[in-house]
């Protein structure tokens, strides 16, 4: 790590951790309290940096040009058009209110950035420089005197301590709760420099990038508008970032236009990204209507996430007249953990063995056979495609961890080999499935009647909606539904519209849907939201509703690991026990993007590991567009 180490200067360093004496006439002690301040600092070694690692070493010196995948010289103009299903009622990314609109958060930057082809490393972006103690028990952020927003006002610390405090004050309940646990105070300290201190059992990994990555918004757009974080609005507030809105439609289109003012233009991790003019998002009510518009030119980007499109829909003239581009480019994240997902707050879910047998009725082999032309594999774990996943029995590592919490674990999670999503025969039905997953049912107390259903003791039938907003998922879900009817359950699919989906996946009413759990490879805080007691029935993200006290413990290993040895176990002991409560139907993924676009955009050779950059680090070939155009083929 390219850093600066060096003594706190007494002139020029306050430590605000001393208690001062009051102020009082006499200058003889107001000196003694400064010396005394001196040599509270003088043992404490300063780190100043260009970035943050916890873990290692940031693998770009201060001096760097630009991010080794970018094309530096790419050139600027051009327009680039991608679509989004549904509808949007907000242009205010940050509150449960409303549906925003994509890409809501283009606007806005933060002091610290990240890169695309290293985990865990951040480095300056509004902010030139921090720092921070070894403990770090503080962290110091020097803002960048070029930084400014879109209105040409200079960015300040003011701006982001009142970010920060309207996040804390109007945030997520979820986020507002992480905030707190980290941040004890903020102190501006000048016109671009701001202090914040942290709790003493905040994470040493989390905190700096907490609030380094917290966006940074204009205080003189709130003070002057009134406006609040938590409410759903089409105004936009004001950021620093190389984007702004040009226009919307709303439930049409929406379009941003890159800020020619742009402050960071010419910032080392800037260059060679950003590129297109304008972003614009097409809206279509589903997805096979975003196909046709596809192929139509009404957007020239897409990214297929429908197997059987990859492999049928691509027919049309303009691919084969080389008009479009159909390719695949690697992939080396993590797998999004997506899911049917059983909404644990439902006391019919509470039996472990009920959540066995359901997962036994999904049947993966059949459907990648029959529906998705084998172009895809089974999620296991949550850390999918990566080396965090846990794997066969537990090492001694995990066991120092889990012995402990085993009480509230289900029985095997010692002993056993870690949970695997089930496998089934080629047929729509497996039946060795049905048969174990029946039995499942009746040890559960869940017996079937004369008319095939499935009672409890009380005589309540098991019934159970799987809610979809995607026709794509038809194809998936009816069979899944067949086969739990099989098995004597109430099985229903209910296909909403959009909004209807959002507001009853916040509101948590639903038995199951499909969801995502985008897990990191040195996960940490996030991990509160997505499976932590304390705000499993206010996050938006845990939709299964998880509260058990060993997956707390488990997250808080997580989070104070102090290196990656031990952030590996404790993932893997995190990743082990989430899997043996068994609240979710892991369904698929697919280590490559698939992408399909009009011949006009052009993209690095080597695509980083983390990200397809198609709206970051991509350009426009006007040359392309133009042959595209005196064709006929593009408006």
């Amino acid at each position: 790590m390219s850093k600066l180490s060096y003594k706190a200067n007494a002139r020029t360093k306050i430590d605000e951790n001393l208690v001062f004496l009051p102020i009082i006439s006499s200058l003889f002690t107001l000196s003694l309290v400064i010396l005394l301040a001196g040599v509270a600092w003088a043992d404490q070694k300063i780190t100043e940096s260009h970035g943050f690692n916890f873990f290692g070493e940031l693998s770009y010196q201060e001096d760097f040009a630009h991010l080794k995948y970018v094309n530096k010289d790419a050139p600027k103009g051009g327009d680039i058009s991608i679509w989004s299903m549904g509808t949007f009622d907000s242009m205010n990314p940050y509150t449960r209110k409303g549906r925003s609109g994509a890409l809501a958060s283009a606007p806005f930057e933060s002091l610290l950035g990240g890169t695309a082809d290293e985990v865990g490393s951040l480095y300056g972006l509004l902010a030139k420089s921090i720092e921070y103690p070894e403990d770090q028990s503080w962290v110091i952020f020097n803002i960048r005197e070029e930084a400014h927003f879109s209105d040409g006002t200079p960015v300040t610390a003011d701006d982001v301590n009142y970010t920060f405090q309207l996040f804390l004050e109007q945030g997520l309940a979820s986020y507002k709760a992480i905030l707190e646990q980290t941040v004890k105070d903020t102190q501006v300290l000048g016109p671009k420099k701001i202090k914040y201190f942290f709790n003493p059992d905040a994470s040493k990994r989390d905190a700096i990038p907490i609030v380094g990555g917290l966006p940074v918004m204009s205080k003189a757009w709130f003070e002057a508008t009134g406006a609040r974080l938590d409410e759903s609005r089409m105004e936009v507030a004001i950021g620093s970032g190389p984007y702004v809105m040009e226009e919307f439609e709303v439930n049409k289109r929406i379009t941003y236009k890159r800020n020619e003012n742009y402050w960071g233009i010419d910032l080392p991790l800037m260059k060679g990204r950003s590129n297109f003019d304008t972003i614009t998002v097409e809206y279509f009510a589903d997805s096979s209507a975003a196909l046709e518009g596809f192929k139509s030119g009404e957007y020239t980007m897409r990214i297929e996430n429908v197997s059987k499109n990859w492999a049928t829909a691509y027919d049309f003239p303009a691919l084969d007249e080389g008009k479009v581009i159909k390719k695949t480019l690697p992939d080396g994240g993590i797998a999004t953990g997506q899911a049917f997902v059983m909404n644990l707050r439902k006391s019919k879910f509470s039996d472990p063995k009920v959540r066995e047998a359901i997962g036994l009725l999904y049947n993966f082999e059949w459907s990648n056979e029959s529906l998705f032309f084998g172009q895809y594999a089974r999620v296991n774990s949550f850390w999918e495609n990566s080396e965090l996943a846990a794997e066969g029995k537990p090492n001694e590592g995990e066991l120092a961890l889990l012995k402990p919490l085993a009480g509230d674990l289900p029985a095997g999670i010692l002993d056993d080999e870690v949970v695997t999503a089930s496998v089934s025969g080629l047929r729509a039905l497996d039946r060795k499935n049905l048969r174990a997953a029946s039995k499942l049912f009746d040890d559960a107390g869940w017996l079937v009647g004369d008319d095939g259903l499935r009672r409890n003791s009380n005589g309540d039938v098991f019934s159970l909606e799987i809610i979809e907003r995607s026709p794509a998922f038809d194809r998936v879900i009816l069979p899944y539904i067949d086969n739990l009817r099989a098995a004597g359950i109430d099985a229903k699919y209910e296909r909403i519209d959009s909004a209807q989906f959002t507001d009853r996946k916040r509101n948590y009413n639903f038995d199951m849907l499909t969801t995502q759990h985008p897990m990191s490879l040195e996960p940490s805080s996030s991990l509160k939201q997505y499976f932590g007691s304390e705000s499993s029935d206010v996050s938006v993200f845990n939709s299964a509703g998880v509260s058990n006290p060993a997956i707390d413990a488990l997250i808080d290993h997580v989070i104070n690991a102090e290196n990656k040895a031990e952030l590996k176990t404790s993932v893997k002991a995190l990743d082990r026990a989430l899997r043996s409560l068994r609240f979710w139907v892991p369904q698929w993924y697919n280590n490559t993007y698939r992408v399909a676009y009009w011949d006009m955009y052009e993209h690095p050779d080597e695509i980083p590991p983390f990200d397809l950059g198609y709206l970051d680090f991509w350009w426009f070939n006007s040359d392309k567009a133009e042959v595209l155009r005196s064709s006929g083929a593009l408006r």
